[in-house]
């Protein structure tokens, strides 16, 4: 789609950021780690999330962590 990878995981990651999974895990030398990359969202609502990135309408919409899906603002 001809879109530049790291402006789109931006995107993506602002519009999940109150998804984010706040858990901290220890790393294989025993070194605490926390993952900024693990969200907790459905699939279906992340093919979404993608097809509102192709039809450029993403910035009317927030996640609605409680419902769990995307709503218009």
């Amino acid at each position: 789609y001809n879109i530049n990878r790291s402006k789109l995981e931006h995107l993506i990651h602002r519009f999940f950021d109150n998804a984010k999974l706040d858990i901290e895990i220890e790393d294989r030398f025993g070194k605490p780690y926390k993952p900024q990359e693990w969200f907790l969202v459905p699939l279906s609502v992340i093919d979404e999330v993608v097809e509102r990135i192709k039809d450029e309408t993403l910035d009317r919409c927030r996640y609605d962590v409680g419902a769990a899906m995307v709503v218009e603002v």
